[in-house]
């Protein structure tokens, strides 16, 4: 079921175009390998991965094919503040008052014409200049800062080339998403939910025919992971599931937990590990915490050297150590971490401070931090 999520999200611009023989005539009749282009950013890792999912599949289902990914703010000589883009990305997204503040203020019509008129005045021709060194058959957009001004370079490029060039956008967001990604003049547009496709037809009037609901785009080692595994709780499925365990060196007797917080490794990931470690060490469970860090080395490095001693005693210091973080919470300025995640490690300290669920034996836990995971779908079977 999932292969066939993945090939139906590839495969569907083309079938699409071979229905309508008055619709983009060129790609509708090139069956053979196609040049893609990827309008992406590394501002997390979903931008990327989602290209990357789409593109592995293309090049399965037409040999031959070619991809690239372009960010059309850092790949050029953009001006300010689109060329800062992916550096203000990782500030704010470690500090989520500053993201949410960014996000409501810009997630408007009247900001989004601004961004448009300005970004089309300062970097329109640089855009499509790159663009037009690439000539692709087709442009697939996973962006949402990149769904206006590259589709008028778009157009203009085709004009040029004297050839149809289809632009599609497909939507990485699932509950909800900015104005932004919705453009309503795009080929054709992929979303995952219909809260998302409420929000197309009303914020950017995308009419019906232009929609297809397709899923989020996935690896396709996820469907072969599952096709491999089966029913995990069958004897072939846990067979499996330890064979896995064993190639990524990871103790097949334990319990495994999977911790990540994006591309970036963001949203209070030491603060949960150290909650998680004392709580498991305390309650005597022997498990294995795997950490994705993302690109976050500093918080990688952090763990592999954190003295977990001291962190079980530190969770165990009864309600002094509940206090000062409400108190440094309060204080602090640069608090950034959410209300509901420190509510929740509040209550496993207050929790901890009077001594409950202590066991007689402590859990034998172990914590590998790792870096960007490109074999996610191994670690989730494990």
């Amino acid at each position: 079921q999932l292969e066939m999520e993945i090939e139906r999200s590839s495969e569907q611009p083309l079938q699409d175009e071979q229905n309508n023989d008055d619709d983009m005539s060129t790609t509708s009749t090139k069956k053979g390998p196609l040049k893609i282009l990827f309008l992406s950013s590394d501002t997390g890792g979903g931008h990327r991965a989602s290209a990357e999912a789409l593109a592995n599949q293309f090049q399965r289902l037409y040999p031959g094919t070619t991809y690239d990914l372009l960010d059309i703010w850092s790949d050029i000589d953009s001006s300010w503040p689109y060329n800062s883009i992916k550096d203000a990305y990782k500030s704010m997204s470690a500090s989520p008052w500053k993201w949410r503040t960014l996000y409501h203020v810009s997630n408007t019509a009247v900001y989004a014409k601004f961004a448009d008129f300005h970004s089309y005045y300062m970097n329109e021709g640089m855009i499509r200049e790159k663009i037009e060194e690439y000539n692709p058959d087709v442009v697939v957009s996973v962006h949402p800062t990149m769904n206006y001004i590259p589709l008028l370079s778009i157009r203009k490029v085709a004009e040029k080339f004297d050839k149809e060039i289809p632009f599609f956008t497909v939507v990485t967001d699932f509950g909800s998403g900015h104005c932004t990604w919705f453009n309503k003049d795009v080929d054709r547009m992929y979303l995952a939910s219909e809260p998302i496709k409420a929000i197309a037809q009303k914020r950017g009037g995308v009419p019906d025919e232009k929609i297809v609901m397709s899923g989020l785009p996935i690896r396709y080692d996820f469907a072969a992971q599952a096709d491999a595994m089966g029913d995990r709780t069958t004897d072939e499925g846990k067979e499996h599931q330890q064979k896995i365990r064993e190639e990524l060196n990871i103790d097949p007797n334990k319990k495994i937990i999977l911790v990540m917080g994006g591309g970036e490794g963001v949203g209070s990931l030491s603060s949960i590990v150290n909650e998680l470690y004392a709580k498991l060490r305390t309650q005597g469970v022997d498990a294995t915490i795997c950490v994705v860090c993302g690109r976050n080395e500093q918080l990688k490095g952090d763990l592999e050297t954190r003295c977990w001693d001291t962190v079980v005693s530190q969770s165990l210091n009864s309600y002094a150590s509940l206090k000062s973080r409400v108190v440094t919470k309060l204080l602090s300025a640069h608090a950034s971490r959410s209300r509901r995640i420190q509510a929740a490690l509040d209550r496993a300290a207050a929790k901890a401070a009077k001594g409950r669920d202590v066991a007689e034996v402590p859990g034998n836990v172990d914590v590998i931090p790792l870096g960007f995971v490109k074999n996610m779908a191994e670690y989730m079977v494990a």
